[in-house]
Order: structure tokens, then sequence, then C-alpha cells
């Protein structure tokens, strides 16, 4: 229908999400953008951060990694490396992985070629941590 919006959540390896929402927030590199139907198009690089979209009166939570957005009038299409819901995050698993890119990271030196690389790794666990206390 023409009054919908479409959410798309795009990775490498998957459609995570698709489906009709009332709105979506996303983290954009010049700060968190909301999106209802009737947006005006754009393309817009995305940060490290929290997505989100109300369906229903219920807001589901994704932690994204940094990618695009095309955001068209009834359709936002995110394609991100990693986009993992809430509800379906493995604390445990998480916080193994912090652990080991924290520790690795602490032996480098910033003019490592993968330190930052590894520090992306950090932040994106522990905005996996903070997002699915939320699912």
């Amino acid at each position: 229908m023409v009054d919908d919006l479409v959410l798309e959540i795009v990775t490498p390896n998957r459609m995570t999400f698709s489906g009709k929402v009332e709105e979506v927030s996303i983290p954009g590199t010049e700060g968190e953008m909301g999106i209802l139907r009737g947006h005006t198009p754009v393309l817009t690089s995305i940060d490290l951060g929290e997505l989100s979209y109300l369906k229903d009166g219920k807001r589901t939570y994704f932690a994204v990694s940094t990618g695009y957005a095309e955001i068209l009038p009834h359709k936002v299409t995110v394609l991100v490396e990693i986009a993992e819901r809430a509800d379906v995050i493995d604390k445990a698993e998480v916080e193994k992985q912090k652990s080991e890119a924290a520790a690795a990271l602490s032996k480098m030196l910033k003019e490592d070629p993968d330190y930052e690389k590894v520090m992306r790794q950090v932040q994106m666990a522990e905005l996996m941590l903070k997002v699915a206390e939320k699912g």
C-alpha cells in the first residue's frame, strides 16, 4: 500500500529484516535520523550504533555496524556489515569476544595496521551488550 513504510535491513550474509513499520531510527554518521513514511529521498552513511523501528506500538532494537541507508518516501533500505537484533544477542558469547578483542588491543600499538579493526570489534561488542539489554 502507498501509505506503508517498508524497512529492509541487509547484511552480506542475509536479509536480517524486511517488513512494514511505522517509523525507523538509524544512527547516521551525522547523528541519529528519524524516518517516517513520506520522507524526502536521501542516501546516507550509517555509523556504528543502535537502529530501531516501531511496529504495532512496539519498538525493536538492532546493533548495527557501519554501512549505508537509502531512504525513499515509502522504503528504507539499510546495508550494513553486521545487524543483530537485541533479543537474539548471545550476551555470554559477546562478552567473550569483547574480552578477547580487548586483550589483543592491549598488546597493540596505535600504529599497528590492525589496531583500528580490533578497536571496532571492542566497540561493536560494547554496543551489542548495551542493545541486548533492550531486548
